[in-house]
C-alpha cells in the first residue's frame, strides 16, 4: 500500500508534465465551496487530512499547455492524454477546484465515488498502478 502524496511530490510530477498520483483519485468540482463541502465529507468518512490535497486549476495546472504541447507520444497513444485535456478543459474553461485524494483500498475508492457522485464532481478518477478508473 502506498502512502498519501505530498504536495511537492505531486508538483513535481505535474512539472515533469506525468502526472499520475497512484492509488488516489483526482476529483473536480464546480466550485471551492463544493470541494470544501467534499473534503469536509471526506474527513468525516475517516480519511486522514494528509491523505487529501486540495488545489485551485492554477495551482494544480500552473503549466498544463505547455504539458499538452509537451506530452509524450506513448502518453498519446493511452487514456493519459484523454485526461489531460479533460483536466486542460476543467481547469482553463471552467477554473474548477481539485482535491486529490489517497484511496488505496476498494472501500475507500468507493467512499470517495459516493462523494463525488453525491456532491455533482465535474471528473473524478482514481489512479491505478496500470491503469485508470473513472469514478463519475
Amino acid at each position: 500500500m502506498s502512502d498519501p502524496i505530498t504536495k511537492s511530490e505531486l508538483d513535481e510530477q505535474a512539472t515533469l508534465g506525468a502526472l499520475k498520483p497512484v492509488d488516489h483519485a483526482i476529483l473536480a468540482f464546480a466550485d471551492s465551496d463544493t470541494a470544501a463541502k467534499a473534503k469536509q465529507a471526506l474527513l468525516d468518512a475517516s480519511f486522514a487530512p494528509a491523505s487529501i490535497l486540495a488545489y485551485t486549476s492554477r495551482e494544480l495546472f500552473p503549466n498544463l499547455d505547455e504539458m499538452m504541447r509537451n506530452a509524450s507520444g506513448a502518453a498519446g497513444f493511452g487514456y493519459e492524454v484523454v485526461l489531460m485535456r479533460r483536466y486542460m478543459s476543467l481547469a482553463v474553461e471552467e477554473g474548477v477546484s481539485w482535491l486529490i485524494v489517497h484511496a488505496p483500498k476498494e472501500e475507500q475508492t468507493a467512499k470517495v465515488q459516493e462523494i463525488a457522485k453525491r456532491l455533482g464532481a465535474r471528473s473524478a478518477v482514481r489512479y491505478g498502478l496500470l491503469m485508470h478508473e473513472d469514478l463519475v
